[in-house]
């Protein structure tokens, strides 16, 4: 697959230098590293090196990716290698595909509390599967769930949810066999949102107790508790939107469409129409529309770059989480019980020494034939905020 026409990178390159220099003091050490990072991804800044193809004397200069996860051209090998590394996990039952949004006043203070109402979005969401399964009278199981958080809608405004995949079933309380969901139908997406709902807002009410949310401008007052009661009230008795789709064709398309979503940034190259004196203009999709829902909008260069940074995560939070019986601490033995109750052999484990070929890491596009490195060319300087 070519280059496409207009990439991110180009957009902070040609406007990226005047921006940063409006917003001194405004724009944080994440964000400007994240920048940073896209402008000199693939190019010379990072080395490279050369290759040199002996069946038809093709020669060519690869440079080395940023592998920051905010950048468009870097997700595509994490997303595989992340794959792979899942492909052990699939149990050969229904999977089925949630959603947990949040609503949009608190979105709007999520944005300076990213941290702490992105894992209240996490844990409370994990909560409300692993509650509701549990309970006799809807499944009556111990369940498993990866979550991943997106905080992107189409247009590149904030809208933090989190996307889950969730094996069609668990393993009793007892221990003792696997309980299956009726079939194509997963869990009530009303007693999902209704707990998912109440939770929530009991967490965020104890975070506002405790001193850990920040409020700046048009939000300030609600550093005071009764300001702060007084906003939640509505939010209590709105709709929370919990969205629970069919299961996947099969357990093999589940991770191929979860990878899709484990490494996917707030816009990708693709969506990239034109920059021109007019502005960006990128595709979207409305979802609001009842007749035609792809879109394109234009935006100035200072608007798109700031919304594509409204996403960058603060440092260290992890966005893939697995919960229940996938949890990390104990995925292993969990699933090996799984599969001795649903009577499926364990599978078959990765041995690299087999003596099975590998592919070439780098082959001609010319010819198909391997192509060797013949010089190394060095980083010229790290990857770090612009001065």
């Amino acid at each position: 697959m070519g280059r496409p026409a207009l990439e991110v990178a180009d957009i902070f390159r040609a406007h990226g230098p005047a921006w940063r220099a409006e917003q001194a003091g405004h724009l944080s050490l994440g964000q400007l590293k994240v920048m940073s990072a896209i402008e000199q991804c693939r190019t010379a800044a990072l080395g490279g090196h050369a290759l040199h193809c002996d069946a038809c004397d093709h020669q060519e200069i690869s440079y080395n990716s940023c592998r920051n996860r905010h950048c468009p051209k870097c997700q595509a090998r994490a997303a595989q290698r992340w794959r792979e590394a899942r492909q052990a996990d699939l149990l050969p039952v229904e999977y089925y595909h949630v959603v947990f949004t949040l609503p949009e006043p608190i979105s709007a203070i999520a944005y300076t509390n990213k941290a702490a109402i992105y894992r209240l979005l996490f844990d409370v969401a994990a909560e409300t599967l692993l509650t509701i399964a549990g309970d006799p009278k809807h499944l009556g199981a111990q369940i498993g769930a990866t979550l991943v958080l997106h905080t992107w809608g189409s247009a590149l405004t904030h809208h933090p949810h989190v996307h889950g995949i969730v094996p069609g079933g668990g393993i009793s309380q007892d221990g003792e066999r696997w309980v299956a969901c009726r079939r194509g139908f997963f869990l009530p997406v009303r007693v999902l949102s209704r707990l998912f709902r109440r939770r929530f807002l009991e967490e965020l009410a104890k975070l506002h107790r405790g001193g850990e949310l920040r409020f700046f401008g048009e939000h300030k007052s609600l550093a005071a508790a009764g300001a702060f009661g007084r906003w939640l009230a509505p939010l209590r008795s709105c709709e929370w939107v919990v969205y629970a789709k069919r299961p996947f064709a099969g357990p093999e398309a589940v991770l191929a469409y979860l990878s899709r979503y484990t490494h996917r940034v707030a816009i990708s190259n693709r969506r990239l129409v034109s920059m021109d004196e007019n502005g960006v203009t990128f595709r979207w999709k409305d979802y609001r529309a009842k007749r035609t829902r792809h879109k394109t909008m234009t935006l100035v260069p200072a608007e798109f770059m700031r919304r594509f940074l409204l996403h960058v995560l603060p440092g260290g939070f992890h966005r893939i989480r697995h919960y229940g019986l996938l949890a990390n601490a104990g995925r292993r033995e969990n699933l090996v019980r799984a599969r001795v109750l649903l009577d499926v052999p364990r599978p078959e484990p990765v041995d690299d020494e087999t003596g099975v070929m590998s592919v070439p890491t780098f082959v001609c596009r010319c010819c198909g034939a391997t192509m060797h490195v013949v010089e190394i060319m060095l980083r010229q300087q790290s990857i770090r905020a612009p001065p």
